[in-house]
């Protein structure tokens, strides 16, 4: 197994110095529930000790800073009970609570940022990174970006690249559903390539390589957010997001979120036997009951499948999932529905629509359309997004 050493981990042993600050700076950290060293110290401790620092207030994304909210679920402002800091909240009630008040930035002389990814688009540690960026450029605070693994690794790309027309808080700008950049690698695109041009610093990792998933990595697992538990759960994400759009439960209020999926109406049975038909490559599908706790069809028993990857090699989440559609909504196409309800922030267009990145993709898939078909849609868009990508990789 390798030693990775995380971005955080470097700044804490390097110091200021690594990310181009001088002692004394003040300083802001944006962080989650995951954002620990390999001791499993947390951010918040660490960087107080960095000889120095002075970190002075701290940022949360959705899910908190400790990852007590579920998906969706109000960010409020408060204060970290250990520290004593303020926690800004990024993800009130509002859109317009993802962006950071210029007054809470001026008075740093940089923000650090320090999420664990999970490599999937609809993520949305990301963005609310790239609206602090926005906001950091124009008050001239640097962004410190401590960079960590891509859970997932760094080679593999899949999926549509979204459209510009379908640009939201779980995608808003033109990646793949699995992108296979770290985010510092994101964050080098979205400065550079669309327009932010923050003064942006990375912190990057030691001992990283594209093709490691992170249990070779060397480093602990933090839940990054409630509902992603372990790194088997963020290898399936950017097919398993995709139930978010749908009636389905997405195994929300089970010990196996996104790997779980089903309804009351599924017979998991002939639900498995039709996806084997369709010979997915690195998965097992497995007929399964489960009763949610909590979120869709809370208290009510499911059946349906687990998703089991058995070669994350050839594993491919997003063909997986979007079968996985196609075969629950021919099976019971009076019970499937599409979400409806608000979605993210967005109130008018249909959350479906939003993760898949495109608006060519609903019919087809109510229609029926074969994996080959699919995957014509969107290969060129992907070949494209591969080439452009390649001058801001930062690991072999």
């Amino acid at each position: 197994m390798a030693n990775v050493v995380s971005g955080l981990e470097r700044f804490v042993a390097q110091g200021l110095g690594c990310a181009g600050l001088a002692s004394g700076a003040s300083c802001g950290l944006l962080a989650h529930a995951a954002s620990i060293d390999r001791h499993a110290h947390h951010a918040v401790e660490l960087v107080r000790k960095v000889p120095g620092a002075r970190l002075i207030r701290l940022f949360a994304p959705e899910h908190g800073l400790w990852g007590h909210e579920q998906d969706m679920e109000r960010v409020a402002h408060t204060t970290d009970p250990a520290s004593g800091l303020d926690v800004v909240s990024l993800y009130g009630d509002r859109a317009e609570s993802l962006r950071p008040s210029p007054a809470t930035l001026s008075d740093l002389d940089a923000i650090l940022v320090d999420f664990q990814d999970v490599g999937s688009r609809y993520y949305t540690f990301v963005y609310t990174l790239s609206l602090v960026m926005e906001v950091a450029a124009v008050v001239e605070v640097p962004v410190v970006v401590l960079d960590r693994p891509n859970p997932i690794g760094g080679v593999e790309v899949e999926g549509p690249v979204l459209e510009d027309a379908m640009a939201s808080f779980v995608g808003r700008y033109p990646l793949p559903m699995r992108h296979g950049m770290t985010i510092a690698e994101l964050a080098r695109m979205f400065n550079d390539r669309f327009g932010i041009n923050c003064d942006l610093r990375v912190v990057p990792m030691h001992g990283w390589r594209r093709t490691m998933q992170f249990e070779d990595t060397g480093l602990p697992w933090a839940p990054p957010s409630p509902n992603m538990p372990t790194p088997g759960t963020a290898r399936v994400y950017p097919g398993g997001c995709l139930i978010e759009g749908t009636e389905l439960s997405e195994g929300r209020g089970t010990t196996s979120p996104f790997e779980l999926v089903g309804a009351p109406w599924i017979d998991g049975g002939r639900l498995a036997e039709s996806l084997r038909h369709h010979r997915l490559p690195g998965v097992l599908f497995r007929p399964a009951s489960f009763r949610p706790m909590f979120h869709k069809h809370a208290d009510l028993p499911c059946a349906g499948v687990q998703v089991i990857v058995s070669d994350s090699g050839r594993f491919k989440p997003v063909a997986t999932y979007l079968m996985l559609l196609v075969e629950a909504r021919r099976q019971s196409p009076a019970d499937f529905r599409w979400r409806r309800a608000p979605y993210e922030f967005e109130e008018r267009r249909l959350a479906i629509d939003l993760l898949l990145g495109r608006g060519d993709l609903r019919p087809m898939l109510e229609r029926n359309a074969a994996l080959q078909e699919l995957e014509s849609v969107w290969n060129a868009g992907l070949q494209t997004f591969r080439a452009s990508r390649e001058s801001l990789l930062l690991y072999d």
